[in-house]
């Protein structure tokens, strides 16, 4: 502890000291040794914000890179058209679907079932009679509680035989209407039995509709959908009847390229994020003050790592370095993409561009590694690493600041009490003074005040 120079004043003028002041005087040079490891552990906070933005910003690269490697990811897409959207409309073309072109001829629509009833002028009606749905009887009666089109309808509906059942009302009057659950001619509708109304007479049931598969032929092969949503026509394919067709309809199966690029631009702008990220670190801020990174290994660690598996990884087929993609490397380490260059490559070699991403040890899986490498992954990622290796020190640094504001507690209790009885005794100093000139006044007669 170092020496603390305290003034108490006039020893007997009985005022004391301000203890207080004086226990935070004495404590504040011992209280000094803090300042370095708080100064210390706001560098490595900043280091820890840094880390961590970084480590968003990668995570963020190595996802869009994914979309590249994986093998179901963007490369396996497949897009459609319909050269008549009018009469058929491509719904999807997954990963299993075969680039390439179709012929559809659509002969007729598949048409699902239904059936409904005469018209009542009154849809509260009493009803009697029974009706047989798809071999299933229903007695109207007031045994059963279905003695109105609603309660008839619940109870077709609650009967669970592959049929919709509702009231119908507009100004001709109430009908109970039945539609098939199942399209095509599986789904034709059977009915039979007859109704009665008190107020309404007979009522009987109209066909609707017809149950019909959808007729159509692909690449000249004739095929029936018992629904308009076709899927098991072509491989991977799922498209929409919407109307008979006079004339061939041309369906195209293309590469998603434009995904595909897109892709491509995302990752060149998500690596131009990571650079500007290692790029800011390397530069005095603002006042020459230093980055919170400036000079820490993990940056050139991270950079070598990253830049250096731009131009690595083995060829495929006329595919050998990334420029060939349009991509170029720029003074300061960030990317440029030519689109022009992309397009070119995906339309002419799009298997080649495939294998440069795709195949082991190719460019994009060693890049894919690095990028794990020098991310957050635990155990061995470079900027896991650093985070671990910083929350030590962290901790390490709190231990101690902990102890010694254990020991500067101690101490101020000590010294508050210490100080207090010294302060006590400087203020009782006139009191006692005063005694003892009673005492020597009262031995010698000398009394002060009475003198000339």
């Amino acid at each position: 502890m170092g020496t603390v120079g305290l003034s108490f004043g006039s020893a007997t003028s009985g005022q004391g000291f301000d203890v207080a002041s004086t226990v935070t005087q004495i404590q504040a040079a011992s209280q000094a040794i803090e300042t370095p490891w708080q100064n210390q552990l706001t560098a490595l906070k900043a280091q820890d914000t840094v880390l961590s933005s970084l480590g968003t910003d990668l995570s963020t690269l190595s996802t869009s890179l994914q979309k590249l490697t994986d093998f179901e990811g963007v490369f396996a897409e497949k897009q459609g058209s319909s050269s008549n959207t009018d009469v058929l409309s491509l719904t999807s073309a997954s990963s299993t679907a075969v680039a390439g072109s179709h012929t559809i001829v659509i002969g007729q629509l598949a048409q699902t079932s239904s059936d409904a009833s005469t018209s009542i002028s009154n849809a509260n009606d009493t009803l009697s009679g029974s009706v047989t749905i798809q071999g299933h009887t229903f007695n109207v009666d007031s045994t059963d509680n279905d003695t109105t089109l609603a309660s008839l309808s619940a109870a077709i509906n609650s009967a669970g035989i592959g049929v919709s059942a509702s009231v119908i009302t507009d100004s001709s009057g109430s009908r109970l209407s039945i539609v098939s659950g199942t399209s095509g001619a599986a789904g034709q509708l059977t009915i039979s039995g007859s109704l009665s109304g008190a107020s309404s007479g007979n009522i009987t049931f109209q066909t609707g509709e017809n149950g019909q598969d959808a007729n159509l032929t692909v690449d000249g092969v004739s095929i029936t959908s018992s629904s308009n949503t076709v899927s098991n026509a072509i491989p991977g394919v799922t498209f929409q009847l919407l109307a008979p067709s006079t004339s061939p309809v041309q369906v195209q199966i293309t590469d998603a390229t434009t995904d595909i690029a897109t892709a491509i631009s995302s990752f060149v702008s998500a690596y131009n994020t990571v650079v500007g990220d290692i790029n800011t670190q390397e530069q005095s801020g603002a006042g020459g003050t230093s980055s919170p990174l400036l000079g820490s290994p993990i940056i050139a660690q991270l950079q070598e790592s990253i830049t250096g598996s731009l131009f690595s990884g083995s060829a495929s087929g006329s595919i050998n370095n990334i420029t060939q993609l349009g991509i170029s490397v720029n003074n300061d380490g960030t990317l440029t993409l030519s689109a022009d260059t992309l397009t070119s490559a995906l339309n002419s070699n799009l298997a080649d561009v495939t294998g440069f991403l795709q195949n082991s040890g190719s460019f994009g899986q060693t890049l894919a590694t690095a990028l794990n490498n020098a991310g957050t992954q635990a155990p061995s990622g470079a900027i896991y690493l650093a985070q671990q290796q910083n929350s030590s020190e962290e901790t390490a640094l709190n231990a101690d600041i902990t102890n010694e504001n254990a020991i500067l507690a101690t101490q101020k209790t000590q010294l508050t009490n210490e100080l207090n009885a010294a302060n006590q005794i400087l203020q009782s100093i006139p009191s006692q003074l005063n005694e003892v000139n009673s005492v020597f006044d009262s031995l010698t007669g000398f009394n002060p005040n009475t003198q000339a």
